[in-house]
C-alpha cells in the first residue's frame, strides 16, 4: 500500500513539473537554433530533455498503476499521455506539450520527440517479429490472409454505410474549396479509414501478457501486416479517385496496379532474399571483433527494410516486422555474445516504445468530445469499427481458436487510423468536424481494446 501511495505522489510531482516548470523550456525553434549551445535554456536539447523526463517518468508511473489493477501497462501509458496533452484545459499557460500535438510538428523538441516515438514503434514491431518465425507465419498463413481480407472488406462496407446514413450533404468547408465535390468521395474515404489496423497496440498487449506464443497472436500479427498492405492499397485507390474527380481526369488504373505490384513484391522479396542473404551476412560479421556488432547489424537491417517499405508506399512498420521475422537465433550462433538478440533489443525498446504510446495519448484532444453535432457519427463509426473487425475472427480456419480474441486484436486503429485521418485532411476530403469524428473513433478503439482483449484472453484461458 505504501508503494501505491508513493506512485501517486510521484505522479503528482511529475504532472506539477509538466504543468509549471516545463513551460520554461519551451522556446521558438528559431531562437533555440540561433542561440549559443550551453547558454542555459538556449541549448536546443534542453526542452527535449524536459519532455523526455516527463514522458518517461509518467509512462512508468502510469504503467505501474494500471498493472496493479491487472490492466495492460500500455493502457496506463496512453492515459497519462492524454492527461499530459490536455493540461492546457486546466491552465492555458500549461502549453508545453502543445507542439507535440501538431501534425506535422514544427518546433524543435516536438520534431525530435516525434521522431523518437516513430523509431519506438518500429522497434516494437521489430521485437515482435523476433518472437515469430517465417515457418510459424506459414502455419497460420491461410488464416491470416482470410482474417485480413474480411478485416478490410467488412469495415469498409460498414464505414461507407454509416457515412451515407449520417452525412447527407457535402460540408460547406469542402464545397468552398471544391464546388463540384461528390459526397460519395467522403463515404469512400471514411470506409477506407475503417480498414486500418494498428498492430502496435495489440502486439504490446500480447507482449505485456506474455501471450506472444499463442496461435491467435501469430494469426493477428500476420493478418495485421496483410491488413496494412490492403488498407494502404485501398487508401491509394480512394485518394486517386478523389484527386481524379477534383481535377476532372480519369482514374489511373495503371498506377494503382503498379502500387499493388510493388507492395506484394516487397513483402515476398524481403522474406525470400532475407532468408538467403541474412545467414551469410551474419556469419561474415561474426568474424569481426567490434563490440555490439550483433545488435547494430540487426538494427541496420530493421531500419533498411523499414526505409524500403516506405519507398514502395507501404507503412514502415511492415518493413520492421519483416526484419524481425527474417532474423532467427540460429543466425547468430557464431557470435560470442552471451545474450540473445531479443535480450539485447529489450533495453532499447524499454526506452523508446513508451514514448510512442504516450505521444499517441498526448495527441488526443478531449475538447473534441464536446462536439454534440458529431457524437452520433462517432458512435456509428465506433460500432462499425468493432463489428467490422469482429467479423474477421470468424474467417480463421483452424479449430479450437479463440475467435473473439482474434477479432478484438484487429480492432485498434491507433497511429494507422490517425495517419489515414491526416491524409483525408490533406486531400480536403474531410473537414474539421469529420476529422474529429474519425479521431474520436480511433481513440475509443485504441483505449478500449486492450481492456477487452485482456479479459477475452483470460476468459479463454479459464475455459
Amino acid at each position: 500500500m505504501k508503494r501505491f501511495y508513493l506512485l501517486i505522489v510521484l505522479g503528482v510531482l511529475i504532472f506539477s513539473f509538466a504543468g509549471g516548470h516545463c513551460i520554461e523550456g519551451r522556446q521558438p525553434v528559431e531562437m533555440l537554433l540561433a542561440s549559443p549551445i550551453g547558454a542555459g535554456h538556449s541549448d536546443p536539447v534542453t526542452p527535449v530533455l524536459l519532455s523526455l523526463i516527463v514522458i518517461l517518468g509518467a509512462a512508468k508511473i502510469g504503467g505501474e498503476l494500471f498493472q496493479r489493477f491487472r490492466q495492460p501497462p500500455v493502457l496506463g501509458e496512453l492515459v497519462v499521455g492524454i492527461l499530459l496533452g490536455n493540461l492546457i484545459l486546466v491552465n492555458p499557460s500549461w502549453d508545453f506539450f502543445e507542439p507535440l500535438r501538431m501534425k506535422p510538428p514544427t518546433e524543435y523538441q516536438a520534431i525530435v520527440i516525434d521522431s523518437l516515438a516513430q523509431i519506438g514503434v518500429l522497434l516494437l514491431l521489430f521485437e515482435v517479429g523476433l518472437e515469430s518465425t517465417v515457418a510459424e507465419m506459414r502455419r497460420v498463413g491461410r488464416s491470416s490472409l482470410l482474417v485480413a481480407i474480411v478485416g478490410v472488406v467488412a469495415p469498409f462496407a460498414l464505414g461507407y454505410g454509416i457515412s451515407a446514413l449520417f452525412i447527407k450533404e457535402v460540408p460547406s468547408a469542402i464545397l468552398a474549396i471544391s464546388p463540384g465535390f461528390a459526397i460519395s468521395n467522403i463515404h469512400l474515404f471514411i470506409g477506407a479509414t475503417l480498414c486500418a489496423t494498428s498492430v502496435g497496440i495489440t502486439a504490446r498487449v500480447f507482449q505485456d501478457l506474455e501471450k506472444m506464443h499463442l496461435r491467435e497472436a501469430k494469426i493477428i500479427l500476420g493478418a495485421a501486416v496483410i491488413d496494412d498492405v490492403l488498407g494502404l492499397l485501398i487508401l491509394a485507390i480512394v485518394a486517386n479517385i478523389v484527386v481524379a474527380a477534383e481535377t476532372g481526369r480519369d482514374v489511373d488504373v495503371v498506377s494503382l496496379l503498379t502500387i499493388a505490384g510493388m507492395a506484394i513484391a516487397f513483402l515476398v522479396g524481403a522474406l525470400a532474399v532475407g532468408q538467403w542473404v541474412v545467414p551469410k551476412m551474419m556469419n561474415a560479421l561474426a568474424k569481426l571483433r567490434a563490440k555490439g556488432l550483433m545488435l547494430t547489424a540487426s538494427l541496420i537491417l530493421c531500419f533498411l527494410l523499414s526505409y524500403l517499405a516506405s519507398l514502395v508506399g507501404l507503412a514502415s512498420i511492415v518493413g520492421a516486422f519483416a526484419a524481425g521475422l527474417i532474423l532467427e537465433e540460429v543466425h547468430f550462433k557464431e557470435f560470442k555474445e552471451k545474450r540473445t538478440l531479443h535480450e539485447l533489443v529489450v533495453p532499447v525498446t524499454t526506452l523508446l516504445v513508451p514514448v510512442f504510446f504516450v505521444m499517441m495519448g498526448i495527441q488526443v484532444r478531449l475538447e473534441t468530445f464536446a462536439r454534440i453535432d458529431i457524437l452520433g457519427l462517432v458512435a456509428g463509426l465506433t460500432v462499425a469499427a468493432f463489428i467490422g473487425k469482429q467479423a474477421c475472427g470468424l474467417a480463421a480456419v483452424e479449430k479450437g481458436l479463440d475467435r473473439l480474441s482474434i477479432g478484438l486484436g484487429m480492432v485498434p486503429r491507433g497511429e494507422v487510423g490517425l495517419i489515414f485521418a491526416s491524409i483525408g485532411m490533406s486531400l480536403k476530403v474531410v473537414d474539421d468536424a469529420l476529422f474529429s469524428a474519425i479521431v474520436m473513433m480511433v481513440i475509443v478503439t485504441t483505449l478500449v481494446t486492450p481492456v477487452l482483449l485482456r479479459y477475452s484472453l483470460q476468459r479463454s484461458k479459464e475455459k
